[in-house]
C-alpha cells in the first residue's frame, strides 16, 4: 500500500482544473493507455502571454491524477518562459513528496507541459517526442529520456530509473543498457575503477570479491548478452559459488547453460578468480512491475 501525503490525497479526491479547453493555445499529450498512464494538458494564454487557464485529462493512478492537478495549479499565471522551468521535482515537492515508485508521474507532468509549449511554438506538435534510440521497448523509453532523469534527479540505480521513467520495469532486457548509462553519468568520485585495473590484485576480501564480480558482470559479461537481447543479474555469492539469474532473451534461451559456462563463468574466472564456479537461480524469475494500484 502506497503512503500518500494529505496534499496528494486532496488533489486526488478533489482534482483542480479537470477537463479540456476549447481552442487552446497549447496541447500536450504524453504516455499511453497501453503503458498504464496517459495525460493530456491544454492551456490558454491571456493578452500578456501568461497562462490564464490550464486543464488536464489523465488516465492513471492516484499519483498521476494528483500530479496533473498540481501541474495546472503551478503554471497558471506564469509566462511560458517561467512555466518551462517547472521541473518534476517542483511537482513532487508541492505535494510533500511522492512514493519513489510513483515519481514517473511527476516526470509525465513535466513532459506534458513541454509538449504543450512545443505545440504553441510550432503550431502542430501534440505528441512529445524525445530524440534518441529506444532502450526500453516495453515502455518506449529512449536513451535521451533515461539520461535526462538520471541527470536531473541524481539517480544511481536501475530501480530508481524505473521509478522515474518506467524503463527496465517490464521484461528487464534493457537493464544492462540502463546500467551503462547510470555509470556514464555517475560523479567521478563514486565511479568504480575498470576491472582491468584491479583484477586479481592479490588475495581478495569477501567484499572485494563481490565488488569485482559485479564489475566484471557490468563491464565484461553484460554487454555481450545485451547484444542478443539478454541480461544477467548477480543473485548471491557463497564462497566460490556465484549465483546468477538470466533476464530478457537469455531467460528463455535453450543455450542458457552454455552461456553460463562459456561466457559468465569463463569471464569471472579470467577477471576475478579461477576458483569461481557459476550456478543459475532458475527460481528468481523477474516479474514485470505493476505500475497501477
Amino acid at each position: 500500500m502506497w503512503e500518500y501525503t494529505e496534499k496528494l490525497k486532496d488533489h486526488f479526491f478533489n482534482p483542480r482544473n479537470v477537463g479540456e479547453i476549447e481552442s487552446p493555445d497549447g496541447i500536450g499529450e504524453v504516455g499511453s493507455l497501453a503503458c498504464g498512464d496517459a495525460l493530456k494538458l491544454t492551456f490558454k494564454l491571456d493578452e500578456d502571454g501568461r497562462i490564464k487557464e490550464a486543464k488536464f485529462k489523465t488516465f492513471g493512478c492516484a499519483s498521476a491524477i494528483a500530479t496533473s492537478s498540481v501541474l495546472t495549479e503551478l503554471i497558471i499565471g506564469l509566462t511560458l518562459d517561467e512555466a518551462i522551468k517547472v521541473t518534476n521535482k517542483d511537482i513532487a515537492n508541492f505535494l510533500g513528496g511522492l512514493p519513489e515508485q510513483k515519481m514517473h508521474c511527476s516526470v509525465m507532468g513535466r513532459e506534458a507541459l513541454e509538449a504543450a509549449i512545443e505545440y504553441f511554438q510550432g503550431g502542430e506538435k501534440k505528441k512529445h517526442e524525445i530524440e534518441g534510440n529506444v532502450i526500453c521497448t516495453c515502455f518506449g523509453v529512449t536513451d535521451k529520456e533515461i539520461e535526462r532523469v538520471i541527470l536531473e534527479n541524481n539517480l544511481t540505480t536501475i530501480e530508481e530509473v524505473t521509478n522515474y521513467c518506467k524503463a527496465g520495469g517490464g521484461c528487464g532486457g534493457c537493464q544492462g543498457e540502463i546500467e551503462i548509462l547510470i555509470e556514464k553519468f555517475k560523479p567521478d568520485e563514486i565511479k568504480q575503477p575498470p576491472v582491468t585495473a584491479v583484477r586479481r590484485a592479490g588475495k581478495l576480501t569477501n567484499i572485494q570479491k563481490i565488488q569485482l564480480i559485479q564489475q566484471t558482470i557490468n563491464e565484461q559479461i553484460r554487454p555481450a548478452l545485451r547484444a542478443h537481447g539478454g541480461n544477467v543479474e548477480l543473485i548471491d555469492v557463497e564462497g566460490n559459488k556465484v549465483v546468477v539469474a538470466f533476464r530478457g532473451m537469455c531467460a528463455q534461451c535453450s543455450s542458457a547453460e552454455l552461456t553460463m559456462k562459456d561466457v559468465v563463468e569463463a569471464k569471472l574466472k579470467e577477471f576475478v578468480s579461477e576458483e569461481l564456479f557459476v550456478e543459475e537461480d532458475k527460481e528468481s524469475v523477474q516479474q514485470p512491475h505493476n505500475h497501477r494500484e
